[in-house]
């Protein structure tokens, strides 16, 4: 990017798993006029995970089989065949990241703040302000993490605790007893977690997470953290605590306590944990999209926003009607609807997509995943 600005055809905001695959997705269309900007580099959210934290999500080298690794982000990789394990760390995938972004040649621009997004005057290009200058776009495809942006709202008090996104290391964590606000996948990890460096937890949620069943592991915990869970739990390192709803926490002299709905007080000495999601990135450009809700933006069937032309989400925010696409076997699947709108509206084959469709990366039909499991 020069002083005086570029002009892109795509400028994609996020160097993350979306960022790089959809990157690579470009490529495959042989889109060459493209930019992925990250204000820190790439892979950087799990750069930021708890050294314990692993992918639920197990990874296999069966692309020979036409079945792509679960955790890979493009055709033709496999973190488990260039990281050679199941569970991946964070730093672990932002290497195999990395990878993918050298062997793809992708144009990345590392340590670039995205300060705003707005529609040119003539309304046909984007103009995108960034701590290097101003840039243009035809189309922006927002990709950026969560990991930078935790949800630390919600109840009175929820700035006194500690939001499992700030934790480096559960061994690092001194003290006693941890009290843990939140029972889903990052709520359990950081139990999992605590009681493998010898602490004791306990944990509290409404919906108890791990008593769920169903078809879909965005809605309950996975396979992976089950079984870590039941084996914390055995050991007497970490207790459930489910119909619990924090409604707010305060100080008690040196310590803490909980404020339960059902009028119960908590007192803990130790600073509670908060384990309530993320916000998201999309936020950030939050008058560009309609929003179904707090945290999920409105969007076309193409995920393109619906009051923003030319502008499209990609990644673990994309919401249609009740499905979710929170993992990434399930956003890739998205890769190829955006990619083919832009290489439409840039009169550009979209041949190579078939190769997607092939390999179930071309999710354009969503009529069947509601399909529940037999057994």
């Amino acid at each position: 990017m020069t002083k005086g600005g570029r002009s892109f055809d795509v400028v994609v905001v996020g160097a993350g798993a979306a960022g790089i695959g959809f990157g690579a997705t470009l490529r495959h269309l042989d889109i060459e006029n493209f930019a992925i900007l990250d204000r820190a580099g790439v892979g950087a959210s799990f750069l930021r995970w708890p050294r314990q934290m692993r992918f639920i999500t197990p990874s296999f080298n069966t692309t020979q089989f036409g079945m792509l690794d679960l955790n890979a982000v493009c055709l033709q990789t496999s973190p488990a065949f260039s990281l050679g394990v199941e569970h991946p760390t964070g730093e672990e995938y932002a290497r195999y990241l990395e990878g993918v972004a050298e062997y793809f040649e992708l144009p990345i621009a590392t340590g670039v703040d995205v300060l705003s997004v707005a529609r040119g005057a003539g309304r046909r290009r984007f103009r995108i302000e960034t701590s290097r200058g101003e840039i243009r776009a035809r189309f922006v495809v927002w990709a950026g993490g969560e990991m930078q942006y935790p949800r630390t709202r919600g109840f009175d008090g929820a700035e006194l605790c500690l939001h499992n996104s700030q934790v480096t290391s559960w061994d690092e964590i001194n003290g006693g007893e941890r009290f843990i606000i939140g029972g889903a996948e990052s709520g359990v990890d950081a139990a999992v977690g605590l009681a493998a460096a010898g602490r004791r937890a306990v944990v509290f949620d409404r919906e108890e997470p791990w008593s769920q069943t169903g078809s879909d592991p965005s809605e309950l915990l996975s396979p992976f953290t089950a079984a870590r869970l039941h084996s914390a739990v055995d050991s007497g390192r970490v207790t459930l605590r489910g119909g619990c709803t924090v409604i707010g926490v305060r100080r008690n002299g040196n310590g803490f306590q909980l404020a339960l709905e059902n009028g119960d007080v908590v007192d803990c000495a130790e600073k509670p944990i908060l384990a309530s999601g993320f916000v998201g990135s999309a936020s950030l450009v939050r008058p560009l999209f309609d929003w179904r809700d707090e945290a999920f933006p409105l969007l076309t069937e193409n995920d393109e926003s619906t009051l923003t032309k030319g502008l499209f989400l990609i990644g673990p925010q994309v919401r249609q009607d009740k499905i979710i696409f929170c993992f990434i076997y399930k956003f890739r699947q998205r890769f190829a609807v955006v990619a083919n709108q832009i290489a439409r509206r840039l009169r550009v084959s979209t041949e190579p997509l078939e190769w997607y469709r092939r390999y179930g990366m071309y999710l354009d039909d969503l009529s069947c995943c509601g399909d529940a499991c037999a057994c």
